[in-house]
């Protein structure tokens, strides 16, 4: 919602809030459907000149992926469709000239978790038979394809014996962390697409992401007792990754609580089904009393404008993992129903009384405002419906979106492969080089006329 900066200064009486029954639909519906339209208080690519697809300034391109994630959300599980058509024109603006979410406006900045982040919107899209792209063009499962190949790619053994730096170009500030964001986000769109495809490649890269990342402790099980992983935010190139940056954050640990999720879901392993309960007991660290926070900048008040909307993907990896492993359910509906409410009485800020707050245990507002504060309430609120839709579609179980498993490999194909001539084509082999010549030729003449 668009308040007035001062605001964010002092603490504004309640005059207004959001009502929320978490057991009644339209009690629901209501809520999102305030919160969305704040959500799209920041949207000005509908203004003329202003890029199709981005959020307005400070927010970056990646959280514009997660955002439209988010509305993609709503669509889902409030049946309201009024955003769609704007939803797919935003997904389908930032595909880049090559189909993998590396348009030219971001390539000198993007970083792995980046593109990342668009991926798992057009994955969701894919999984739910949102509407499909035009015909002739690459589908929500070829993006996510082209998405993860490119990632793939960027695979780097030489430095830490593996695992995907942040940055993907050399240039960028980053571009020697490893980080958990941009690892998992592989981890969990492996295991997406391996349950989608039935394709059992995906798990084995699922597999050795999180090998690495558990023998670089990144996922950290050392403690005392196994029955809990603590997810970690990353480590450094500059000492072979010895050394672990050991903030934890809220999308973190769902990345990988999710990406669990969908193996288990998909292998029905008991490996999996461990992992996920362990990664679940370490969730625990992000709840009080059952209410979501931020746990490294919240109490701090330090959190920057990417750190305010990570909440939001917690909640949208929950409702995934409950959904995908009922065994979760209980934990994670006290959790879910706890923040949502939680949120809902945050939203009662700014001028027209429902902008959302970062601080859910304050009551009321807390004076923050922002498009990740519009996010977390709304994916809190959201997700409590999980049970009402059905298990993401695959490719056996309705859904309509057609990919391809080598999309994106032309970064494969970037240097020329050399002309394999068969004696019998040496004839043909010899015309072309006489007509590629005579045409070099007949250009540099009509270059000097």
């Amino acid at each position: 919602m668009i308040v007035r900066k001062w605001f964010s200064l002092v603490f504004v009486t309640v005059v207004t809030s959001l009502e929320l029954n978490t057991a009644d639909f339209e009690s629901i519906k209501n809520a999102t459907s305030t919160i969305a339209k704040g959500v799209l208080d920041y949207y000005t690519g509908d203004d003329y000149g202003k890029p199709v697809g981005l959020f307005t300034e400070p927010y970056y391109w990646w959280e514009s992926g997660g955002a439209w994630g988010s509305l993609l959300d709503y669509w889902w599980y409030t049946d309201d469709d009024q955003y769609n058509d704007l939803i797919k024109e935003a997904l389908l603006s930032q595909v880049g000239q090559k189909w993998d979410y590396v348009p030219l406006n971001q390539s000198t900045t993007e970083g792995n978790d980046d593109q990342a982040f668009w991926g798992m919107a057009v994955m969701a899209a894919a999984e739910r038979n949102f509407s499909n792209p035009p015909e002739d063009d690459p589908q929500w499962l070829y993006l996510t394809q082209a998405v993860f190949n490119t990632m793939a790619y960027r695979w780097d053994d030489e430095e830490c014996a593996g695992g995907l730096r942040w940055q993907i170009f050399k240039w960028n500030s980053g571009y020697d962390y490893k980080n958990t964001v941009s690892n998992g986000c592989f981890f969990h769109l492996a295991a997406r697409l391996a349950r989608f495809t039935s394709n059992n490649s995906y798990v084995e890269w699922a597999e050795k992401t999180w090998d690495w990342m558990n023998r670089t402790h990144l996922i950290d099980d050392s403690g005392d007792t196994t029955d809990y992983y603590l997810i970690y935010d990353g480590v450094s190139t500059n000492d072979n990754c010895t050394v672990v940056h050991s903030l934890q954050w809220t999308y973190n640990a769902g990345l990988m609580l999710s990406g669990a999720a969908y193996l288990y879901n998909y292998t029905e392993s008991e490996l999996w089904s461990s992992r996920l309960h362990s990664l679940l007991q370490g969730v625990s660290i992000f709840f009080r009393e059952g209410v979501m926070f931020e746990a490294a900048c919240q109490s701090s008040q330090s959190c920057n404008n990417d750190q305010r909307s990570f909440k939001a993907f917690l909640s949208r990896f929950l409702g995934l993992t409950a959904l995908l492993a009922p065994d979760t359910r209980d934990i994670i509906d006290w959790y879910l129903n706890s923040s949502a409410q939680a949120a809902a009485q945050s939203c009662s800020g700014g001028e027209d009384g429902v902008t959302c707050g970062l601080n859910w245990q304050s009551e009321g507002w807390d004076g923050y405002y922002g498009l990740g504060e519009q996010m977390s309430a709304l994916e809190a609120i959201q997700n409590v419906r999980y049970l009402d839709k059905p298990p993401p579609y695959t490719q056996h179980s309705g859904a309509s979106s057609e990919g391809n498993p080598a999309a994106g490999n032309h970064l494969l194909d970037e240097e020329p492969k050399p002309l394999h001539i068969e004696p019998g084509s040496k004839v043909g082999a010899a015309f072309i080089t006489a007509f590629i010549s005579l045409s070099l030729i007949l250009a540099c003449i009509w270059i000097l006329l």
